[in-house]
């Protein structure tokens, strides 16, 4: 009985859990009718495109269109947090991670998203885009390139 629960409880996660880096926040862009700060999903595992899917909108990119990867971090201090709770908040910082995907769209422009990716994924989902589109990520600075490189 334990076995099987423990079996069923391995494949319940398994079957629930997404590929790294699936869920993301669109933070702004060149994508036309999406609202800066929606909710996205991002789609690495497939040999041919990059499928990024925004609220009612869906695009697919081919990786031979993907020609800029950068990624960067904002660090903010929790002051609020150190106001309302406890000042040893000023300690901690807050880091938010960017990832701008440029790419050429089918009319021939270039376009860009820029997107927020949590603490855990970002790591897995640069070394994916690297292996994908054959380009180096770009990073802001030495503090993006240590966080970004693990």
């Amino acid at each position: 009985m334990r076995r099987t629960l423990t079996v069923l409880l391995v494949l319940s996660s398994l079957l629930q859990a997404k590929g790294p880096g699936d869920r993301v926040l669109y933070v702004g862009g060149t994508v036309a009718g999406v609202p800066s700060h929606s909710s996205a999903e991002i789609d690495v595992r497939d040999e041919n495109d990059l499928s990024l899917h925004l609220r009612d909108k869906a695009i697919s990119v081919a990786w031979s269109d993907v020609n800029n990867l950068e990624y960067g971090m904002h660090v903010d201090r929790r002051y609020l947090e150190a106001i309302l709770i406890s000042p040893l908040f000023l300690i901690a910082k807050k880091r938010t991670h960017f990832l701008t995907i440029g790419y050429m769209d089918s009319a021939g422009h270039q376009q860009a998203v820029v997107l927020e990716v949590s603490k855990g994924d970002i790591r897995q989902l640069l070394v994916s885009l690297e292996a994908r589109t054959g380009r180096r990520v770009e990073y802001q600075d030495d503090e993006a390139r240590k966080a970004g490189k693990g």
